[in-house]
Formats: structure tokens, C-alpha cells, sequence
């Protein structure tokens, strides 16, 4: 119960942050570290974050296109990772419609809220100022509790039988499926980064970074220092390309 109640408020400050963007709680690497430390489980909960913030950095709120919810897709496959024993590339893979039906619940939350915007413009005309402040923290909980409500009902019942036999029930063609397609998941998020930053001269660096750490018997530290300096020279032929 206690574990439940403090990853819903982890959900609660994501929930407020996917509306404020001040302290960017509701980021996958934040989101996912706090519910794996308030589970016990904070490595889990580092690797998850890590691998789904480079898939989320694409997404984005623009103009009244709402991007999928991270806040829930980070809270609530962490939580079935540590509590219903479900592996990490099922998890990654299921972050995906999970952030999906964020999105649908964010759009709903956010129509209610324009209720608020409008006690705020009547509390304006009034000049009550406290009356503004008390609308927009109203709202702020609502956001809260759009993550905390589901984040808790699954860290509660997470190792209840029920939970259990539904996540056991999904045919091994499924789950085999979603393992494939979280790997797939991680490159398409890659991609999509370096698509968005419009550096395409890049991209055999990008192949190149999974070739070795596929074949070589390279570690992590390993392979961040052959970047390292593949980026120094890179940098140093260009320089050099552009004085000669």
C-alpha cells in the first residue's frame, strides 16, 4: 500500500509537470528513476528511463497537436517491470500504447480544465487574485491525478493474482512480438532524433555505434570513447577541409 501510494506520487508530480515543464519530472529518465527508487529499484528504473527518454525526444506539443503522454508510458512500464516481473523490451514495447492512451486521457483532461481557464477570466474580472491562484491549482491537481489515479491502481494490484493471470494469459506470439518490436523501437527513436536535427551526414555513425557494440566484445565505456574520438577526428578533417 505504501509503495503504491508513493509511486502515485511520483504520478502526481509527473502529472503536474507534463502541464508546467519546470522541473521535467514527467521526462522518462526522471520518471522512470523516481518510481524505480520509490519501488526499490532504481537501476530498473535508470535503464528503462534511459532507453525511453531516446525514444521520447521527438515528441513533443506543438500548437494544439498533443503529443503521447511520457509520464504515464515511463511510470506505468517501469511499475510492470519491478512489480509484475515483466521484462524490460516487453515493457519498452508496451510504453508505446501505453503513452498512446495518455494522449486520448490528456486531451480529456485538458477539455475539463477549460472550465477552470474560464473561473479564471470571471475571478480576473472581479480582480480576486486568490481566486485565480486557487483555479490554477486546481487544475495543476487534476493533471496530478490523471497520473497518480492509474500509476497507483497498478502498483497496488500489480502483484495481485488477477494482474498475474492476465499478463500470463497473452500468447507467447505476443509477448515474443513485443520483445522484437521494443528492440526496434529503440533504433526507430534514434532515427527519429537525428532525422529531427536534420544531421543525415551522421547516420553512418549511427549504424556504425550498433555494428560495434553487436559484434565486439566492447563494453559501454568502451564504446562511449570510440566515439569520443571518432567525433575529434570528424572534427578535425572538417576543420581542416574548410581551411584548405
Amino acid at each position: 500500500m505504501f509503495t503504491a501510494f508513493m509511486v502515485a506520487l511520483v504520478g502526481f508530480a509527473a502529472g503536474i509537470e507534463s502541464v508546467l515543464d519546470e522541473f521535467q519530472f514527467h521526462r522518462p529518465l526522471l520518471a522512470c528513476t523516481l518510481t524505480g527508487l520509490v519501488m526499490g529499484d532504481m537501476g530498473t528504473g535508470i535503464l528503462i528511463g534511459g532507453t525511453l527518454e531516446m525514444l521520447t525526444l521527438g515528441w513533443m506539443n506543438i500548437g494544439a497537436a498533443q503529443a503521447p503522454d511520457t509520464a504515464i508510458a515511463s511510470i506505468l512500464s517501469t511499475t510492470l517491470v519491478i512489480s509484475a516481473h515483466q521484462s524490460v523490451p516487453v515493457a519498452i514495447a508496451l510504453a508505446i500504447p501505453l503513452a498512446a492512451a495518455g494522449q486520448i486521457l490528456t486531451i480529456f483532461v485538458r477539455t475539463l480544465c477549460v472550465y477552470f481557464q474560464h473561473r479564471a477570466d470571471y475571478y480576473a474580472q472581479l480582480g480576486h487574485t486568490a481566486g485565480i491562484t486557487l483555479v490554477h491549482v486546481l487544475a495543476l491537481c487534476v493533471h496530478g491525478l490523471r497520473v497518480a489515479i492509474p500509476a497507483f491502481l497498478i502498483a497496488y494490484y500489480a502483484d495481485a493474482e488477477i494482474i498475474k493471470v492476465l499478463l500470463q494469459s497473452i500468447p507467447q506470439v505476443i509477448t515474443g512480438g513485443l520483445q522484437v518490436a521494443g528492440g526496434f523501437v529503440v533504433v526507430v527513436g534514434y532515427a527519429m532524433v537525428i532525422t529531427m536535427m536534420k544531421s543525415g551526414h551522421l547516420m553512418p555513425f549511427f549504424f556504425l555505434g550498433f555494428i560495434v557494440a553487436t559484434f565486439l566484445p566492447i563494453n559501454l565505456v568502451g564504446i562511449g570513447i570510440l566515439g569520443v574520438v571518432l567525433a575529434m577526428i570528424y572534427l578535425q578533417l572538417k576543420y581542416r577541409q574548410e581551411e584548405g
